[in-house]
């Protein structure tokens, strides 16, 4: 589990990864434009929303501009982040923005009663977790869901060899360089390249293969399970609870 001393709670890092990291995300909108394309096959009339290690609720906000959602809860154990999340999500009545950790299965009792989710979203977030907490986790997730409802994770995965961890670690730290270039900073490639290996949240990664997680949602009861999205080790999977 996450530790209560954990790097996410800091200001510094949490604006780190918003303003230094998340935007240089290799074909960020693609991931975005895939999950809608899902929810709007699967389950086109969403009512209720779960947007689980929200961030700044990027997720979530952009399930809220295409559907008629009509509550969605973003939830995050980081105030740094919620904090950016509220900014963001100001125009949104029908969002509820919560102070959660999930690590702890006594995040569910926090929820209201018998609340159920249409679609639950979750983005670079459960790779944090322990394996032993992720398959806890998406059981839960599984009873959280409505029938016919959707889980769809945007999540960091683990390459399946090690020359490949170092060409996906090439081939972000590219966009990492490219996107502070557009940023007008003037550092070097090189210097990119130190501060990615030197990153301070790097020991909080605890990395699953797609087909090790997709495996856990089938055995835990989701259908039409797959890896709807993967380059190297970003991927986009989940499933659906069927009624």
């Amino acid at each position: 589990m996450i530790s209560k001393d954990s790097r996410w709670r800091s200001e510094s890092l949490s604006r780190t990864y918003l303003e230094g990291v998340r935007g240089a995300i290799p074909l960020a909108d693609a991931q975005i434009d895939i999950m809608l394309k899902i929810v709007e096959q699967w389950r086109p009339d969403p009512d209720t929303i779960l947007d689980l290690g929200c961030g700044d609720g990027i997720l979530g906000r952009a399930l809220l501009d295409r559907f008629s959602v009509s509550r969605a809860l973003f939830v995050d154990f980081s105030q740094p982040m919620l904090d950016s999340a509220k900014k963001n999500l100001e125009q949104y009545e029908q969002a509820q923005i919560k102070k959660l950790d999930y690590a702890s299965p006594n995040w569910l009792e926090a929820l209201p009663a018998g609340v159920r989710f249409d679609v639950i979203v979750s983005g670079f977030s459960i790779h944090h977790q322990p394996d032993s907490r992720k398959k806890t986790l998406y059981q839960e997730i599984y009873e959280l869901l409505s029938e016919g409802g959707l889980f769809l994770n945007l999540e960091h995965v683990a390459s399946s060899t090690p020359a490949l961890e170092a060409v996906f670690d090439d081939y972000f730290i590219d966009h990492l360089y490219a996107y502070r270039q557009r940023a007008g900073e003037t550092g070097s490639r090189e210097l990119v390249n130190q501060r990615y290996y030197a990153r301070p949240d790097k020991t909080e990664n605890i990395l699953a293969a797609v087909d090790i997680q997709c495996n856990w949602l089938r055995e835990i009861g989701f259908a039409d399970v797959d890896c709807y999205f993967k380059v190297f080790e970003l991927a986009l999977f989940g499933g659906r609870k069927q009624g």
